[in-house]
């Protein structure tokens, strides 16, 4: 049975990362890879590429677990977790992006991140990346589901694709309202500061409240698969 799942996880992550029909950007084959380009609107409205499918050059720190493959930016552990981060750092913006995820993945998006050199470890807001159906995940909190402000803002089940397919996600932070809209429907609407009201001080996170940082992808020992990354920087 372990054989057949790593099997089903190999025939998952060879996936092409072409463009889905329903993005409203564009790909352009380039050899035997492709580059993403901005469509006309959102050129229009100020948009910039993060990541293309050709080069990781905007993206630093753990390049050796996550590396550019078939046009995506694709997390293989080694060590069992590591981050990935812009090299620019951002305080409000709207960050569009797809992803994939295999069977039981865990993952992490992370919002105005201040850089860790150590191998593992967080400092600053994340959204959760899960694959919530997995059994494995069934006793979970509310919070620790895909989309969630991990530990704070719980999100809406039950808009996620199945392991394998590919999922669009918008996230826009402004100031200390955080909203994901994943594959059209909101999941999550919330205000970090109504989030943690009630809470003692000494409970609450001052990463939580970071105004600028870098965003990154917090590997917790899973394959995943991005592609076509592209942010639209104060937006307000």
């Amino acid at each position: 049975m372990k054989h057949l799942e790593i099997i089903l996880v190999f025939l998952l992550i060879t996936v092409s990362c072409h463009v889905s029909k329903n993005s409203g950007s564009q790909q352009t084959t380039i050899g035997k890879g492709t580059t993403f380009r901005l469509s006309k609107e959102e050129k229009k409205e100020g948009y910039k590429v993060l990541f293309d499918g050709t080069s990781m050059s905007q993206w630093t720190s753990n390049t050796d677990e996550y590396i550019l493959e078939s046009g995506c930016i694709v997390m293989y552990p080694k060590a069992g977790h590591g981050n990935l981060y812009t090299k620019q750092e951002f305080d409000n913006f709207i960050l569009r992006f797809e992803f994939l995820l295999t069977p039981e993945a865990n993952s992490g998006l992370g919002l105005r991140h201040k850089m860790i050199t150590a191998q593992s470890g967080y400092d600053g807001m994340e959204l959760q990346i899960l694959d919530n159906e997995a059994p494995l995940y069934k006793d979970l909190k509310p919070y620790q589901y895909h989309g969630s402000v991990y530990g704070w803002i719980p999100a809406k089940r039950g808009f996620l694709k199945p392991a394998g397919e590919w999922n669009y996600q918008e996230v826009v932070a402004d100031g200390d309202n955080i909203t994901v809209i994943l594959n059209g429907t909101v999941i999550v609407d919330g205000n970090l500061r109504e989030a943690t009201k009630g809470t003692p001080a000494d409970k609450i996170p001052a990463t939580l409240f970071y105004e600028k940082g870098h965003i990154a992808f917090l590997g917790h020992n899973s394959v995943v698969k991005f592609r076509n990354i592209r942010i639209k920087e104060r937006f307000r």
